[in-house]
């Protein structure tokens, strides 16, 4: 469930979603504070616009509201206020604010999956260090 309040507060959804050889990658700013933001009304608009079929529309839903879940239980834990969203629009680095699809062969998407999960590894391994 959305926060609502009278200050718009935004974080950060990234998505990195493989269906098939697809692979889509993007990142944009959520207001928690509006109860009228829907996931999978947004993921529906999104895979219409993009051209991604149907696996796509659950997997971004799911993304979502996976990362709004995680963002609400972080914010009761913390006293540190989120950012205000100034804007919806964005006029610097448009290229990590775009999605991006790639259609890989098969030893790509292998090693795409290979390359984060190996990642994800390390990152684990940071944060346990700490």
């Amino acid at each position: 469930k959305a926060v609502v309040s009278t200050q718009s507060t935004g974080v950060i959804i990234k998505l990195n979603i493989h269906v098939g050889n697809t692979s889509l990658v993007d990142q944009f700013e959520w207001d928690l504070s509006c109860p009228d933001n829907d996931p999978e009304e947004f993921s529906r608009i999104l895979c219409q616009e993009l051209g991604l079929g149907g696996e796509f529309l659950s997997a971004i839903s799911y993304s979502i509201r996976g990362q709004l879940g995680w963002h609400s239980k972080t914010m009761t834990f913390t006293e540190a206020p989120l950012k205000k969203i100034e804007s919806p629009l964005r006029s610097e680095n448009l290229d990590k604010w775009s999605p991006t699809i790639e259609n890989l062969t098969d030893q790509e998407m292998e090693k795409k999956i290979r390359d984060q999960d190996r990642n994800a590894r390390r990152m684990r391994r940071i944060a346990n260090m700490n």
